[in-house]
């Protein structure tokens, strides 16, 4: 799956060992080979699942405890998410109200930084299918810090007014720059484009990317909700969300200033976003939904009239799928499917991940689904990395 050289969205946890290539092979549910939990997912055998755990996303503080944000609330554990503390963290609640697509993360210095969009100011969504376009739609972009590890917040910062679809990834650079993934509406006619907001100093001030437009004709088209790392080079890889089978890429080589090198990839994707995350034993996991269902080369496909979408595309939310690189995104592991909806409509999908520890992972899906799964054993990676193959 290599990139360079293509053209060019309730609640508990698992806990996973290894995840067999029998079930990943079919979108037929094989009980034999894992279980169904009690929200109404097959995953894999030798799971067992862990209550407690909120939607996330998740960041681990440097004494070892959890935090995450629910309800406007910043929520505290110190017990594994076992139980949870909660600060409010507007003291005006008349004007703020996050939706759930956001990102957090906890810096090298301790400073947990929130990224958000203010519901309170959602305004002007109106479509209209005459125009394709929904012009004067408002729904900012707003980053927030804690300097005390979450119990009070303050330098609340408004970074845009455009309709924002969805704030999906924030990392920190090792040079300490922190970058967050976000969207902004284009019109004429109406459609989605990435940017990204970059600081320097911790939160305390930001610098938006150049903005990320690649054309499309739909409330639900163009780039979107985008997941990054920072590769070994230096250099940041973003992966965009798009309606045209794959993701698309971009790289930026001054830390989300610049983004180019704009172009499809070979990892084939639904209309639905993916998360990647770098691992402390280095490798990258991508966990995100497939262009079709394990072992399927078709299937049903939404959208074309130019007011979805301006082209047919899959939807794909049941089967929720990884892949593993040691490489930097040059070969991946063969795809493992990790959870399968079995009631129809429901999804998996936009998902979160936190490392606990080496080697252990927390995935959670989030406003699309109530799954909630931990790794347990590094063996599973390895065994994952056992079969690669390279374009």
């Amino acid at each position: 799956m290599a990139v360079s050289s293509i053209w060019g969205l309730p609640v508990f946890a698992f806990m996973l060992l290894i995840c067999t290539n029998s079930f990943a092979q079919t979108d037929t549910v094989n009980i034999k080979n894992g279980k169904i939990t009690s929200t109404g997912y097959w995953i894999p055998k030798n799971i067992k699942e862990v209550k407690g755990l909120k939607e996330g996303p998740f960041v681990q503080l440097s004494n070892g405890d959890i935090l995450t944000v629910d309800n406007d609330k910043s929520c505290i554990s110190h017990d594994g998410a076992k139980t949870w503390i909660e600060y409010p963290i507007f003291t005006d609640t008349a004007k703020f109200k996050m939706g759930p697509a956001k990102a957090i993360i906890c810096t090298r210095n301790g400073i947990i930084i929130l990224a958000f969009v203010n519901l309170k100011e959602r305004a002007n969504w109106n479509w209209r299918n005459d125009i394709h376009d929904s012009p004067d739609a408002t729904l900012p972009t707003y980053a927030v810090r804690s300097l005390d590890g979450g119990k009070s917040w303050q330098d609340v910062q408004k970074l845009h007014d455009e309709w924002t679809g969805s704030i999906r990834d924030i990392i920190q650079t090792r040079d300490g720059s922190v970058i967050f993934t976000s969207m902004m509406f284009r019109h004429h006619p109406g459609h989605h484009t990435v940017v990204t907001y970059t600081s320097k100093d911790e939160g305390k001030s930001w610098i938006r990317s150049n903005i990320i437009d690649l054309g499309g004709v739909g409330n639900h088209s163009g780039v979107m909700e985008s997941t990054l790392i920072q590769k070994k080079d230096g250099n940041l890889w973003m992966l965009m969300r798009t309606n045209w089978g794959h993701f698309w890429s971009a790289i930026s080589e001054n830390d989300g200033l610049i983004w180019k090198d704009f172009q499809v990839t070979d990892i084939d994707a639904s209309s639905a976003n993916g998360m990647l995350k770098r691992l402390q034993s280095n490798r990258i996991v991508l966990v995100w939904n497939r262009m079709y269902l394990q072992g399927h080369e078709s299937g049903p496909l939404r959208g074309g009239d130019g007011n979805l979408t301006e082209v047919a595309t899959s939807w794909q939310r049941e089967e929720l799928s990884m892949i593993i690189s040691s490489d930097d995104g040059k070969t991946w592991s063969e795809p493992v499917v990790i959870a399968k909806a079995i009631e129809k409509g429901k999804q998996v999908s936009y998902p979160s991940i936190l490392e606990v520890k080496p080697g252990e992972l927390w995935i959670t899906t989030r406003f699309r689904g109530n799954l909630r799964i931990h790794y347990l054993k590094r063996i599973f990676f390895n065994r994952l990395l056992t079969e690669t193959y390279s374009i």
